[in-house]
């Protein structure tokens, strides 16, 4: 305990005891106002009644009370521990027969008037502090839930220096306007963000800044806020966590409210679609678990998820050494009664992963791993085609041959009318995975599960962890081209519908999905990467343009400006299941696919490039690989979502 703390708590209790006192004889004068008590009774009564005092607050916590922040659980606590002073100190003078003023209720009096002093006392000193708190600070606009912008507003006031001066409420809800919280009025729903910020420039109030309290602002309502406040030259941040703030407003000291910049990942964090969690569980609950690839950024969430269902065991597998551990301390500290194992291995390495099946005998397989980043492939192709291609044949074949349930292969909308190797290379892995599924389907055994969407927000090698380095450098941010677009998704919703394609694709139970094929996430619209690079200047309080430059550098090799879900031979189809789409699947059979396919990996083991990749646009005829430079807007034969 703090020194000053004792010394703050004898003071505590010296107040509660004078008080006390003052309660007794303001009790005695409104009970019997023209009868006198003897001196020598007050020099007993006023010792007692401070006793009485202390000895029933105590337990209630009255000298470790914080008068400048009293709220209502400590009047609670002021007016029971009043109630049984009152009782106390009037039984000891009836047990002793000692004077009692003559009035029927000097009990209820003698309470009163004590929850009065010491009540009176405790709100004197909070609204003292309130009216020296210091004034000045940011003016500020805060959007949110009612409690969350009373926690924030409750937080700031504890500010010994004021940093934040909030000048209105927005909320979601219609109903609340006009009304106060803290004595800030409401100006509007969170809707009507750009009306309200029209009538505060009217009057000459327009905040400084706009602050996000709570966490139910996302996604496109978010994106409407952030345009309002564009428009009008203000910055948004959010607030803490609402619990940091509830326990700010607990503590002694609070800190200072740190705000932070909105991410990028808010604005496409999509209200969560209905996920089947008890068929997530079923599937996972008591099985044994590998997961490939669980280093990445895909490989490393199906990990977290996975965990969280009660696998008998899982098993991670990656390449990278440094991934690897991160993820297994990670699983180690969150799930420590999980039977986890982490192995380092290469999806390329038949002998060793036929091994590890054998060893393990995996139930349910996720197949992550794989060489994803389009011009890297490009400068090294035959790495894609051993990874990305063969390492999928070797991964299925072998956990097909101990019977393993299920695999699930995640790809790519790069796969769709590819014009890189890493697209064509996953392509070709969907066609051998739905060959293997179709045997399934026909003649019973492992079920293979594709899954594909585009790309994911904040993962390894993609656009927004480059863009933050761009800005922490100052700029500028470089846009391959001004109409290229892209499908995003954060990691948390496409994982969430990776699990329920395979809580779909291993149940067989219905009509729409007889025929089989690949399962598509709704990636929502596409969006022009220029505009997220303005939008990230924008959040970090920057104007684009102006205070950093956004540099067009020209597409790279294999990259294509839209990028498709379906080619035109896969005609979409909806399914029962919010957020899954899915193509009906063009494939041939398994065993000349695979055959192909090992002509292909020893061309690429032998470093023939020219010969593997000629095979590899043999198996994927639409493969349609060109400079980049050269690929314009009609590289796509068919616009995204078409």
């Amino acid at each position: 305990m703090p020194r000053s703390a004792p010394r703050r708590i004898l003071l505590n209790c010296a107040l509660d005891a004078g008080l006390a006192m003052l309660g007794l004889w303001l009790a005695v004068w409104l009970a019997a106002p023209g009868v006198g008590a003897p001196a020598w009774w007050w020099m007993m009564a006023l010792p007692l009644a401070a006793c009485g005092m202390l000895l029933a607050g105590w337990p209630l916590g009255l000298p470790r009370q914080y008068w400048r922040f009293s709220g209502l659980p400590d009047g609670l606590a002021v007016a029971a521990a009043c109630l049984l002073a009152a009782v106390a100190f009037s039984s000891v003078l009836m047990l002793v027969g000692g004077w009692l003023p003559p009035h029927p209720g000097f009990v209820a009096l003698h309470a009163m008037a004590l929850l009065v002093a010491l009540g009176g006392g405790r709100a004197a000193t909070r609204l003292l502090a309130q009216r020296k708190a210091p004034q000045g600070g940011t003016d500020v606009l805060v959007a949110g839930a009612a409690d969350a912008a009373d926690l924030f507003i409750r937080a700031v006031g504890r500010e010994r220096q004021a940093h934040y001066r909030v000048l209105g409420i927005l909320t979601p809800r219609s109903r609340q306007a006009g009304r106060r919280i803290q004595g800030h009025a409401i100006l509007g729903t969170i809707e009507e963000a750009h009306a309200v910020l029209e009538r505060l420039r009217a009057q000459g109030g327009l905040p400084t800044l706009l602050v996000l309290a709570g966490a139910e602002v996302q996604g496109p309502a978010l994106e409407a806020l952030l345009d309002a406040a564009d428009q009008h030259g203000i910055p948004v941040k959010r607030a803490p966590q609402p619990t940091l703030l509830g326990a700010a407003n607990r503590s002694d000291e609070p800190p200072r409210v740190e705000l932070r910049p909105v991410a990028i990942e808010e604005l496409l964090d999509r209200a969560q679609l209905p996920l089947d969690r008890e068929g997530m569980a079923r599937l996972v609950q008591g099985r044994r678990v590998l997961i490939t690839g669980a280093g990445g950024t895909i490989g490393g969430e199906l990990a977290r998820q996975v965990a969280a269902l009660g696998p008998s065991s899982l098993t991670l597998l990656d390449h990278g050494e440094y991934v690897l551990y991160e993820i297994d301390l990670e699983l180690r500290e969150r799930h420590p009664e999980l039977r986890r194992r982490a192995v380092l291995a290469d999806v390329r390495d038949g002998l060793r992963i036929r091994r590890l099946m054998e060893e393990i005998r995996p139930e349910l397989v996720f197949h992550a791993a794989a060489l994803k980043h389009v011009p890297m492939v490009e400068a090294d192709p035959l790495e894609g085609l051993l990874t990305n291609a063969q390492g999928t044949r070797i991964v299925a074949d072998a956990a097909r041959a101990v019977g393993c349930q299920a695999m699930v292969f995640i790809s790519t909308d790069k796969a769709v009318n590819p014009t890189s190797v890493m697209g064509a290379s996953k392509r070709l892995a969907e066609m051998y995975c739905q060959a293997l599924d179709l045997d399934a389907r026909r003649d019973g055994g492992m079920r293979c599960i594709t899954v594909r969407f585009g790309n994911v927000l904040g993962s390894t090698g993609s656009v927004v962890p480059l863009f933050r380095r761009q800005l922490e450098r100052g700029g500028p941010l470089t846009v391959t081209h001004p109409d290229m677009r892209r499908y995003f998704m954060t990691v948390r919703e496409a994982v969430g519908l990776v699990l329920q394609a395979a809580v779909v694709g291993t149940g067989d139970t219905a009509a729409e999905l007889a025929e089989g094929g690949i399962f598509v996430l709704d990636m929502g619209a596409p969006v022009k990467i220029v505009d997220l690079a303005r939008r990230m200047i924008r959040l970090a309080g920057l104007r684009p343009d102006e205070d950093v430059e956004i540099r067009f550098t020209g597409l790279r090799p294999g990259e294509k400006l839209y990028e498709e879900l379906f080619h035109g031979q896969e005609p979409p189809r909806a399914t029962p299941w919010p957020g899954l789409l899915m193509a009906t699947p063009r494939t041939g059979d398994a065993t000349l696919v695979g055959r192909a396919m090992d002509e292909m990996a020893a061309l690429a083991q032998g470093g023939n490039a020219r010969l593997a990749l000629a095979q590899l646009g043999r198996l994927v005829p639409e493969f349609d690989h060109r400079d980049g430079a050269s690929i314009h807007a009609d590289t796509n034969r068919q616009r995204p979502g078409g």
